[in-house]
């Protein structure tokens, strides 16, 4: 028999677009494309360079500590102290260069160092005693809010250095203002969406979500492995402090509060499963789009606030609930 050719012959195969169709962040984007359209037509002001400017620059914060997040969460962990530590870590970096003890970038080096020691601690706790990820980062939590208002002493830390504001600036593109902290940002997605696709250490993350028992079988020395994607995370979250107090130019030991949840938030609406091993850091940057997109559209609509916290937790519902049905359809 000969083999015969079509028309047709380079385009995408079925299989390759049922992956396509099938893949974790096909829906969310299709949910965020839908929703701007919707806003666009709903208000004016929706699209425009400097609304969509305005929402990387409010969702630039939670983005970074979804990034840690998304790690933590495809090892099959979760990590509630993250918006706490990321507070803590903002009042140390300003009050110490506020009030001189350091110079502004000793004390920044320093503020990301106690946030990545958190997580240290955090993967250590969970690893070495071994204690659940949901009860050791619920009380890292509490240990991490307590210690922001202690060394606050309630106060919000104001007349900051250039340093620690720096990445608040703006440079003009065409007719939009764009941060510096949005690039940052932007940045670390690109950074760690090629690691976890790119790099053998991403490998071991997935498979670690996937089984510990089998990852350890074929060589990944699964306890070192967890504690530093704990300690990354960490890390991220003192670059994510840096960039809250870029962005509102003062300590504040209220901030943060639930940062926590929208970081989970934005994670599961990106098609990261809560069960590990499935996900992407791109789908988490589309799911922090998502939730931007809709505070800002129905904010411009004058909807309350209290309506978009409403439809956020459905959504997140909704994410849940399809990983669940597409799961069970994968057994």
């Amino acid at each position: 028999m000969t083999a015969t050719t079509t028309p047709y012959a380079g385009l995408t195969t079925p299989s390759t677009a049922r992956r396509l169709l099938t893949a974790p962040t096909t829906g969310p984007l299709a949910a965020l494309l839908i929703a701007c359209v919707f806003f666009s037509f709903s208000t004016d002001q929706f699209l425009t360079g400097g609304n969509f400017s305005l929402i990387v620059q409010q969702v630039m914060v939670v983005g970074t500590l979804a990034i840690g997040q998304t790690l933590i969460i495809l090892t099959a962990g979760i990590d509630l102290s993250c918006g706490a530590v990321m507070a803590f870590g903002s009042i140390m970096m300003a009050r110490m260069a506020a009030e001189g003890s350091l110079p502004p970038l000793l004390a920044i080096g320093l503020g990301l160092l106690v946030c990545a020691g958190f997580g240290l601690l955090n993967g250590v706790l969970t690893e070495k005693i071994p204690l659940p990820p949901f009860i050791v980062t619920l009380g890292m939590l509490n240990v991490a809010f307590a210690l922001t208002h202690i060394y606050s002493k309630e106060q919000t830390v104001t007349e900051l250095p250039g340093p620690l504001t720096a990445l608040g600036g703006t440079f003009p593109l065409g007719h939009t203002d764009i941060t510096y902290g949005s690039l940052v940002t932007i940045a670390l997605f690109l950074l760690f969406a090629y690691a976890l696709s790119g790099t053998g250490w991403g490998r071991h993350v997935y498979a670690l979500g996937n089984s510990v028992e089998a990852a350890r079988l074929n060589g990944v020395r699964t306890s070192r492995l967890t504690i530093g994607v704990y300690t990354v995370a960490g890390l991220l979250y003192g670059v994510a402090a840096l960039l809250l107090v870029s962005r509102t130019g003062v300590g504040d030991p209220q901030a943060g509060q639930t940062d926590n949840l929208d970081s989970i938030t934005a994670v599961v609406i990106g098609g990261t499963s809560l069960f590990g091993g499935r996900g992407s850091v791109l789908g988490t940057f589309i799911g922090v789009l998502i939730v931007g997109v809709f505070r800002n559209g129905l904010q411009l609509m004058g909807v309350a606030s209290i309506y978009q916290t409403l439809i956020t937790g459905v959504l997140v519902i909704l994410a849940v609930t399809v990983d669940q049905i597409s799961r069970k359809k994968a057994r």
